[in-house]
């Protein structure tokens, strides 16, 4: 029998510029990616987090393994929705062995737990990703005005591909919903007569049915 993972036991201290790493990623590709580039501080009992950023945010990921094997990965995401204290960012593996699974932890991710998922294919491109994110927390945004607009971008673009996952909606119709019903939730919760106008009555009965089955 699968053990859930423990919940979380409060904030983990992480310095200025460093990032917290569960020790199970010690001499993986992905952390010998990011060294030289950010400090690394490997650490036992972190369990669900993989990567803490800061003592407020962290990364998830979900190995191409983790979903072939079922939804196990699952649990894991929603402990950290569930606390008060922290941020969760979901990075996934997306490959073609695993691309079949994907539109289903996209939906549970963003759709049912209103994360932010990014979509990786490789480990050296999760380093990347990850470096690029330490250095964004590590500005001080009084002085980087676009710091927040970019995290900003990030949660955007993974906003746009988790809506082009409704039947009948592709780029130009999801960027359409989004300036009418900005989040999820709205868009979730919109009537077919407030949907007709922006898409049409087929696809807006098609957008009501999806969110209705799904609920």
């Amino acid at each position: 029998m699968e053990r859930s993972p423990p919940g979380l036991t409060g904030p983990v201290h992480v310095p200025f510029g460093h990032v917290v790493a569960n020790e199970k990623w010690r001499g993986s590709q992905l952390t010998r990616g990011m060294q030289g580039k950010i400090k690394l501080i490997f650490e036992d009992g972190l369990t669900p987090v993989d990567f803490y950023l800061s003592s407020r945010s962290c990364i998830l990921y979900i190995t191409e393994a983790d979903l072939v094997a079922g939804n196990s990965y699952r649990r894991r995401l929603v402990v950290v929705r569930n606390s008060s204290h922290l941020k969760g960012i979901v990075i996934v593996e997306k490959t073609q062995m695993s691309e079949q699974y994907f539109p289903a932890v996209q939906k549970f991710t963003v759709l049912d737990l209103g994360m932010v998922l990014l979509p990786v294919a490789s480990h050296m491109e999760a380093s990347g990703l990850m470096i690029q994110l330490v250095q964004e927390q590590t500005k001080e945004p009084s002085k980087n005005p676009f710091v927040r607009k970019k995290r900003a971008v990030i949660a955007e673009q993974s906003l746009l591909q988790t809506v082009q996952q409704i039947p009948g909606i592709g780029k130009i119709k999801a960027r359409l919903l989004l300036q009418k019903f900005p989040s999820i939730q709205q868009l979730s919760n919109a009537s077919i007569q407030e949907l007709e106008p922006v898409v049409g009555l087929a696809v807006a009965q098609q957008i009501h049915a999806f969110f209705t089955q799904t609920r």
